[in-house]
């Protein structure tokens, strides 16, 4: 007779041990063993029937669980550590107990209550990687639990795990434990292609002038690399967050989720201009190359695509045989025009979107598209400024604003039609002005342009969300979020999601979106309304109450008619019944 098939199941496995327990019992056997065994009984093993699991095997120092669900098992681990952070034993710090979690995703055997194969092994492999307190996952598991936890991840790279054939990607939960764990957005790892951050470049003179063109040399850098095949760039709005800042590469990698960095610096020298470029390995920090260039000022042009090609040579020998198109960037030769310019983008960037910020970009690309109108990226931003704020409310919306943000737009496109920052800007504005589908195709060729535009993906997963495609649109939306996740725009993003997903009937996630958008910008008050939206839909009356009225203290004269316009009709009937006691 043959013997019955074992039984399998795909299973979500979480190792857990105790971090340094045999120097912590060679000082003190008898209460650490003591202090094990009140974790497990009183914290540990009723937290994992809580959440759903088993424990199928018990250690000298840990235990395995199995969950059904890889979010319950993250929710306990997260639980746990934080549990037993508070709990403390009443013991010194050199002889508390911090536990080391691993959690994996896989098939495994089940055999007479026990739980067997590679799933089990290398949740037991990776556990050890984790920081006592830590928690660390690999990737099948971190993409069944990303955007449904409260958590932010940290990508550790591929790890060669003890007895375990491939490499495999490693997450970790960000901050030093997971009770200190914040909840911010996971890193830019969503893909395997070679990738690199370019971050600021330093202005070692002080020179205005040499700032802008700084800035200048990075974007268009980060331009010419995103059209290289094969490359995966982060894109500018990430990579400005780390401006005046002196950051480890090696963090830089683990932040962004790239295998590159590229830094820099100019400085004047006599009538010249002297770049200097390097690129490090951001797991290693190690630097792989460093040249300098020198130019005359009036050459800065040709400075920036000498710099371009030296770094994307160096990247990857290979790609030198790719054909690369310079980037002629359309920059005003007027240095006042350029430098309002940066102060549109400034005042959205630093105060959000609200009426002063709204009105303080408008006021400075009025003034850049009356100087220069040959200026496609003052026209695209001016169109979304304008557009958007019409539909927030953040400026009067007339007949008359809405065609000066189309004409803007059209200006823009009909300048620059190969820009993606400038189709991307305009795509987005002629949707918010209702021509979705034409918006659609507009935000699709800039992201054929440039893969890395951040922007004009969150904006075709709004359009998209316009068009009742909710499940292709909040995907593009969050990709386009995990694209850049340290751009200032998160928290607007972050509530347009919000929005989108309150529309195709999904509050919880609404909900967490909303409460992080809130998290991130304390003056968005559109965030606390959506908040209060979905706390609405899902019955839950005081707490909506309480997130619209925060919403209303940040902006007081905010009407019904206005949220409807934004947010829909049905918004407005969930939280009528609430809007005057808020």
């Amino acid at each position: 007779m043959s013997k019955p098939r074992p039984e399998r199941k795909l299973a979500a496995i979480l190792a857990a041990d105790v971090a340094g327990y045999s120097r912590l019992m060679g000082a003190d056997e008898a209460g650490t063993l003591d202090a094990l065994k009140s974790c497990l009984a009183e914290v540990v093993e009723p937290l994992v029937k809580s959440y759903g699991g088993r424990i199928f095997k018990t250690t000298g120092d840990g235990l395995l669980a199995e969950f059904a669900s890889a979010v319950e098992a993250m929710d306990c681990a997260v639980k746990m550590q934080q549990l037993l952070a508070e709990r403390g034993d009443g013991r010194p710090d050199d002889k508390r107990l911090l536990f080391r979690i691993g959690l994996n995703l896989g098939d495994v055997i089940v055999d007479d209550g026990d739980v067997f194969g590679d799933g089990v092994n290398v949740a037991t492999r990776l556990q050890p990687l984790a920081e006592p307190g830590g928690i660390c996952l690999t990737h099948a598991f971190y993409e069944q639990v990303y955007g449904k936890v409260d958590v932010a991840f940290a990508d550790m790279g591929l790890r060669r795990l003890k007895n375990i054939a491939p490499p495999v990607r490693v997450f970790r939960v960000d901050g030093h434990s997971a009770g200190a764990a914040s909840a911010e957005p996971a890193p830019a790892f969503v893909d395997d292609r070679p990738s690199v951050a370019v971050l600021p470049f330093d202005n070692l003179s002080g020179d205005r002038a040499l700032g802008l063109l700084a800035d200048g040399l990075v974007e268009d850098l980060i331009s010419m690399l995103a059209r290289v095949p094969g490359f995966f760039v982060i894109s500018r709005g990430s990579a400005f967050a780390y401006r005046d800042a002196t950051p480890d590469v090696r963090e830089v990698g683990r932040e962004l989720g790239v295998r590159y960095v590229v830094q820099g610096s100019v400085r004047a020298v006599g009538s010249h201009v002297r770049a200097t470029a390097q690129l490090a390995d951001a797991d290693t920090g190690l630097q792989l190359w460093t040249q300098q260039f020198d130019a005359d000022r009036n050459e800065t042009l040709d400075l920036q695509d000498r710099i371009a090609h030296a770094i994307v040579s160096q990247l990857e020998p290979e790609l030198t045989r790719a054909e690369l198109r310079v980037i002629q960037r359309h920059h005003p030769d007027n240095l006042d025009t350029w430098s309002r310019y940066r102060k549109a983008i400034g005042a959205l960037s630093v105060k959000g979107w609200n009426q002063e910020s709204a009105a303080e970009a408008i006021e400075n690309l009025r003034h850049v598209v009356r100087t220069d109108p040959e200026f496609p990226l003052a026209h695209a931003l001016l169109a979304l400024t304008i557009a958007f704020g019409a539909n927030m409310s953040l400026i009067p919306d007339t007949p008359e604003i809405r065609e000066e943000a189309r004409r803007s737009a059209e200006r823009a496109i009909e300048l620059d039609p190969s820009g993606s920052e400038v189709v991307g800007y305009a795509g987005c504005a002629i949707a918010d002005l209702g021509e979705n589908r034409r918006g659609c195709d507009l935000l699709k060729h800039a992201i054929e342009i440039d893969p890395s535009n951040a922007q004009a993906r969150v904006a075709l997963g709004a359009a998209q969300g316009r068009l009742r495609e909710f499940d292709e649109g909040i995907e593009n939306m969050r990709r386009g979020m995990r694209l850049s996740p340290r751009d200032g725009r998160l928290a607007f993003w972050g509530m347009i999601l919000a929005g989108t997903l309150l529309n195709a009937g999904r509050p919880e996630e609404a909900l967490a979106e909303a409460e992080l958008a809130a998290r991130r910008d304390s003056r968005l008050y559109a965030a606390r309304v959506a908040a209060a939206i979905a706390l609405a839909e899902l019955g839950r009356a005081d707490e909506a109450r309480t997130a619209l009225a925060e919403g209303r203290r940040i902006r007081p004269d905010i009407t019904l008619p206005e949220i409807e316009k934004f947010f829909g009709k049905k918004a407005v009937a969930d939280i009528a019944p609430i809007w005057k006691g808020a």
